[in-house]
């Protein structure tokens, strides 16, 4: 591992020589992730992108994209564009980046089941705000907004994932 590397545990997160808490998905850690598990994968995953509300902050890094009104995430098995960033109208489940609470108005991706994502093995891993403390995600790596402030910046064209 390097010390540009997100290492995750359970309970904490490693980056940069600081510890900080977060949560995982509610399924714990997994090796065999599927759609709706709840589950984080363990693995190595590369930092893809970084999306944030232009409407609730700066911008977090220079090639962070904001998160328009309209932006959705397809987590539908059924829809053609799977795991991707999709607008709207679209006729397939999805989750709505632009959401009226805070926990996506910064969004690091990853490159789970992604660019060419496999039906049913389960839809983005992202690293958002958490809904507090000790409160799990649906798979995703959460932590507070000033700690994911300040990775945000710090992350290099290098900075991987890493579910222990």
């Amino acid at each position: 591992m390097r010390q540009t590397d997100l290492v995750v545990m359970p309970t904490h997160l490693r980056f940069r020589g600081r510890r900080l808490p977060c949560t995982i998905g509610r399924g714990g850690l997994t090796d065999h992730k599927h759609e709706g598990d709840g589950a984080t994968p363990r693995g190595v995953h590369r930092i893809v992108g970084m999306l944030y509300r232009p409407d609730r902050m700066g911008r977090p890094a220079d090639w962070a994209l904001p998160i328009r009104p309209g932006d959705l995430w397809s987590d539908d098995v059924r829809d053609p564009d799977y795991n991707m960033m999709v607008r709207v109208p679209h006729a397939f489940g999805h989750e709505d980046l632009r959401r009226a609470d805070p926990m996506y108005d910064l969004v690091i991706l990853t490159d789970w089941n992604w660019p060419y994502p496999v039906k049913g093995r389960g839809s983005a891993i992202f690293i958002h705000q958490w809904r507090g403390k000790g409160r799990p995600t649906a798979g995703c790596v959460a932590l507070s907004l000033p700690d994911l402030r300040w990775i945000a910046p710090r992350i290099m064209h290098n900075t991987r994932l890493v579910i222990a």
